[in-house]
């Protein structure tokens, strides 16, 4: 690698958006942020809706398709939006994906019936999975990697947010409006959205052509549906035993063997089925798998029983969500910082699933009669087990793997949690709808029924059980409490299976580069699809800001054996890099006190590093050399962040990735080498 100066570095490489002014930048990020909410808080906002919707519509039994549908369609479409991103300039087809999502959004407004609705569903994800992927890959055209860990953290957080906001508006909008404005809600903020994109998303078209794995995602794609429609339709719409549903078993089973035929001869296949034969993937996988299971089945039919069976209003099924939310989000977050700064893992994956499983138990013995502090314990346990494992086993997929397969490795572990979510709710569907049925019909044994309601009509519509008598109705209900809990006594097996999984996990070092992942990649039932370089890109900007910009300087002027107070040094590399500094003009910029600057300029000035013209300080032949000592030293200790990754046959991305870096740091306002009098002994 030949080596160059700081500034030649950067004037190589200008950092993406560099000539973009602040407030177009911001501009565009809240644009995104928009696109982003929209996809992220359907798939929460949803939830405490659907019980109404079912009962407008009919087809209780139907109910888990409305969540599936979408699933499923943006979970295949992911992987398509990001390779088509990439080869056809991301700006139009984000304005494309946002397009299609806004026009299933309105569809399944006006929809009429279950089927119309499941159909306007998928379309609507295809979009959704379009805003999720091209939303984060554009923040990468339009920021410098040493601000991307910072600006994609508030991706995250949007999907923090929606966690806990979802709910509650979806159970707002159908109290006081209808639950069509749960979709139509869309519409405003995705116009919005369309209009700042056309109006300060200004992006070069970079081409980057790739062999788009069009047969692989098709085939896994049709797999998924199979077995999924298997588990849905099972039971209910046919006998088990009947050929429609041994044929979707089967048919689903066979298209694997062209599916692995297909991704062996790919040259970018959408799950490279080269990582099966890393142990800690496929252990994580099959735990993700589980989790997603749990989490999103869960998720789903949790506000049908707080709307039907505890008779609360839809926005406060909502509210009664919160404690499960709040255990996800904490234990998630926590977990995950933890294990970035201790490198230990391993406990968290045993103790996530063993405590999954008692929240699972305790959901199981949920009635009609049970307190509502009780029931707030019972969410929280639960969502505190899934939190407790979700953020960790993306942190030990990357920390597994080579860099090279770093970004699919991410993407395949949130794949298989995606594909689990859409299984979970279809099979919890399957469970309480062939519970139901019969226990509602026990219940009703010998009772005169009022005109109009049926057995049948009070499974397809919850709403007719206002129509029973006291009574009656209290039977009904347990009927109902019975069928959705028990959902979650069958999740335990698959809770179980992946407590002893989490055993077989071998704890391996942490690479100082593997940092937490955002809400994201953790919440989101979307597979994330990030290249590795992007992966590294976001750990190495997270690495970078967090540590202490005094000892920072302290640190790369040891390093490159020079005697210079951190102040001088960071001068020194501003001079280089811009070709002069003003020192009145840092002084009213900068957080650092005037004392500070003065001296750091009468050091400079002794030692012939810089030359004075008028108020401008210039970087002189010597003050040049320094300065790339300093810079090597500084490019250096990015490296080590990057641990056995950074090794002699290392790819020649990560080298331009830390060269750029290092040139964006250096000198920059993001390290100032004072902290205006803060402690900070981060570094």
């Amino acid at each position: 690698m030949a080596q160059q100066t700081p500034g030649a570095a950067v004037a190589a490489e200008p950092a993406p958006g560099g000539e973009r002014s602040a407030r177009t930048v911001r501009l565009a990020i809240g644009a995104l942020l928009l696109g982003m909410l929209l996809a992220a808080l359907d798939q929460t906002i949803v939830s405490t809706a659907l019980p109404t919707i079912v009962s407008d519509l009919g087809g209780l039994e139907h109910l888990s398709w409305v969540v599936t549908a979408y699933m499923l369609a943006s979970t295949a479409a992911t992987p398509l939006w990001g390779k088509l991103g990439d080869q056809y300039g991301r700006k139009k087809l984000f304005q494309t994906a946002i397009g299609i999502f806004l026009v299933g959004s309105v569809l399944c407004g006006v929809a009429r019936d279950m089927p119309q609705l499941i159909a306007f569903r998928a379309l609507q994800g295809l979009g959704g999975g379009g805003l999720m992927v091209l939303s984060m890959a554009i923040v990468g055209d339009i920021v410098p990697p040493r601000d991307r860990g910072r600006y994609q953290g508030l991706f995250g957080a949007v999907f923090g947010g929606t966690s806990v906001l979802g709910p509650l508006l979806g159970g707002l909008f159908v109290d006081h409006l209808s639950w069509r404005w749960v979709f139509y809600v869309n519409v405003p903020v995705g116009i919005v959205a369309l209009a700042v994109i056309a109006a300060v998303l200004h992006i070069p078209v970079r081409r980057t052509p790739h062999r788009i794995d069009y047969p692989g995602t098709l085939l896994i794609a049709l797999v998924a549906t199979c077995l999924v429609l298997m588990t849905s339709l099972g039971g209910v719409s046919y006998p088990w035993s009947s050929w429609q549903i041994i044929g979707l078993g089967v048919l689903g089973v066979l298209l694997l063997v062209p599916f692995v035929l297909v991704e062996r001869r790919a040259a970018e296949p959408v799950l490279p089925l080269g990582l099966f034969r890393n142990r800690t993937f496929t252990l994580c996988s099959v735990i993700g798998f589980i989790v997603g299971f749990a989490m999103f089945g869960s998720m789903t039919y949790l506000p049908t029983f707080l709307q039907v069976v505890k008779g609360v209003t839809p926005t406060l099924s909502g509210v009664h969500m919160l404690p499960m939310v709040a255990g996800m989000l904490i234990a998630s977050t926590a977990s995950g910082q933890i294990v970035s700064r201790t490198g230990r893992y391993r406990l968290f994956p045993i103790s996530g699933t063993a405590v999954m499983v008692v929240g699972l138990l305790l959901l199981h013995q949920l009635e009609p009669a049970t307190s509502t502090g009780v029931m707030s314990v019972c969410f929280f346990v639960f969502g505190l087990g899934l939190g407790l494992v979700m953020q960790v086993l993306v942190l030990v997929v990357q920390n597994s793997v080579s860099y090279e397969n770093l970004g699919v490795a991410t993407s395949g572990a949130t794949f298989f949690r995606s594909i689990g979510a859409s299984f979970g709710v279809s099979v919890f569907g399957t469970i309480f709808s062939n519970r139901l049925a019969p226990r509602v019909r026990d219940a009703l044994a010998g009772v005169t029924l009022p005109p109009g309601v049926s057995p049948s009509s009070l499974t397809a519509d919850p709403r007719a059980l206002d129509r029973l008598p006291p009574a009656v109705r209290g039977g009904v209900l347990a009927a109902y409490s019975d069928s959705i809990t028990d959902v979650f006594l069958y999740a335990v097996p698959a809770g179980l299976l992946a407590f002893l999984l989490a055993w077989w996990l071998r704890e391996e070092p942490l690479r100082a580069s593997v940092t937490a992942p955002e809400a994201s990649e953790v919440v989101a039932s979307n597979p994330v699809e990030r290249s590795s370089r992007d992966e590294v890109a976001r750990a190495l900007s997270l690495l970078g800001s967090r540590e202490g910009r005094k000892q920072v300087y302290e640190h790369i002027t040891e390093r490159a054996g020079l005697d210079l107070h951190p102040a001088a040094s960071w001068m020194l590399l501003r001079a280089d890099r811009q070709g002069h500094v003003e020192p009145p003009l840092l002084a009213e910029k900068a957080d650092i006190p005037l004392h500070v600057l003065t001296d750091a300029v009468r050091q400079l000035e002794s030692r012939g590093l810089v030359s004075r013209e008028g108020v401008q300080l210039l970087p002189t032949q010597e003050g040049r050399r320094q300065a790339r000592l300093l810079f090597r030293a500084r490019e250096e200790s990015l490296a080590e962040l990057l641990g056995d990754w950074w090794t002699p046959d290392r790819p020649t991305d990560l080298d331009a990735l830390v060269r750029e870096l290092c040139g964006e740091m250096c000198g920059s306002d993001a390290e100032q080498p004072h902290d205006g009098g803060r402690a900070d002994h981060r570094f």
